[in-house]
């Protein structure tokens, strides 16, 4: 019997409360409304910002309604569709998106075009465009995390937050470019828009980091210094295009005034990818005056930035980047081409592979250093 229209229960990870470990739950998914889609989640990978949110919450001033299901990462299958929507159609595959694109708002139509604001008040406060969420738990509301939800075996979504991919692409690989890979990868060569045979330095290797390099490396920089401090990713980073690593614990000085050394003045372009305040201003400071520029990735809420004056007057830029500067729809979908033509890595970032119940042990991994990249079956 078809689902459609019909409320569907499944299993979900539900945070009841901040500070607090998942719980595994049976929740109720409505159907979805106007400019809604609901699908089945196949995959979902657990990224920091789903780590900061449940435990890090309310630390910058920001609370996140609870109870929430967390989780933004994800490629599933449309289950149905709404009403006025066009784009889907039952058995699409998808990646829902945190950051929609409308096509018609004027961010949309911008010269950047890459902050699109549909409905963003609404899925900062967990809920759809009618002001309540799609999910459930017997009878509370579940908020919704960024308009997506993925840690869910279903979850309802806008249809201006959807990428509709090829029907071939595997699901629990290419979900992945839901947030970090994107993110990083967009940093070096949307942000930074780094040249061939440029010096580079991305600080913090993450798997947004890791896809930093890899775009420096698809730019052709001539140099790619990649900066942590666990010296275990240093191996992952060479893989991906680093030409050299560095630990700031193995050096007797400030990181950034090593890099100017070692450089002759400094590096063309720095992305930090760690959302460390202190590495943001190492990160500026280890650029070159004159061009240089510095991107600052790394998510952080509660945080801020200490800048020299003196450092932009020389003629640095310093700027931010979300989401990799990527129109969210389009990227995604050209992303997902270059994957299946093999222009772009993104096996290599995933190293462990769980079911649902193990979302806390997937939590711990990244959060001790184990894990880039752990992608949850819901099934």
């Amino acid at each position: 019997m078809s689902t459609a229209g019909q409320v569907i229960r499944c299993k979900a990870a539900v945070a009841w409360e901040p500070r607090k470990p998942l719980s595994i739950e049976n929740v109720d998914v409505a159907p979805p409304k106007s400019h809604e889609v609901r699908i089945k989640v196949v995959a979902t990978g657990v990224c920091y910002t789903d780590w900061q949110s449940l435990y890090q919450t309310g630390k910058g001033g920001r609370l996140r309604p609870f109870p929430l299901v967390l989780g933004h990462e994800a490629a599933g299958i449309v289950e149905s569709v709404g009403p006025e929507v066009t784009k889907f159609a039952p058995g699409d595959k998808v990646i829902p998106l945190f950051l929609p694109q409308c096509g018609e708002c004027d961010r949309c139509r911008g010269p950047e075009m890459t902050r699109c604001r549909k409905k963003w008040a609404n899925t900062e406060v967990g809920v759809m465009a009618d002001g309540t969420s799609r999910i459930s738990c017997n009878g509370q509301q579940v908020y919704q995390f960024l308009g997506v939800s993925s840690f869910s075996q279903y979850t309802v979504v806008s249809d201006a937050s959807l990428a509709k991919i090829e029907s071939d692409a595997p699901l629990d690989k290419v979900c992945i470019l839901g947030c970090g890979v994107s993110t990083g990868y967009g940093a070096a060569v949307n942000a930074c828009k780094v040249a061939k045979d440029s010096l580079c330095a991305v600080f913090g290797l993450g798997a947004v980091g890791l896809a930093a390099v890899m775009g420096c490396q698809a730019a052709k920089a001539k140099r790619i210094i990649a900066v942590d401090f666990n010296s275990d990713r240093f191996e992952k980073a060479l893989m991906f295009g680093a030409t050299e690593c560095i630990n700031p614990q193995d050096i007797s000085k400030p990181i950034q005034e090593h890099l100017v050394e070692m450089t002759d003045g400094g590096v063309d372009y720095a992305m930090e990818c760690d959302g460390s305040p202190n590495f943001m201003s190492a990160a500026l400071e280890s650029t070159i005056d004159g061009w240089g520029t510095c991107v600052i990735v790394g998510w952080t809420e509660e945080e801020t930035l200490s800048v020299m004056v003196e450092k932009i007057l020389m003629g640095r830029t310093l700027k931010g980047t979300h989401f990799g500067g990527w129109n969210s729809v389009d990227g995604v979908i050209e992303l997902v081409k270059d994957y299946m033509q093999d222009k772009l890595k993104l096996d290599e970032f995933i190293d462990h592979n769980l079911p649902l119940n193990q979302i806390n042990e997937a939590f711990d991994l990244m959060e001790s250093g184990q894990s880039i990249r752990t992608v949850i079956s819901p099934w």
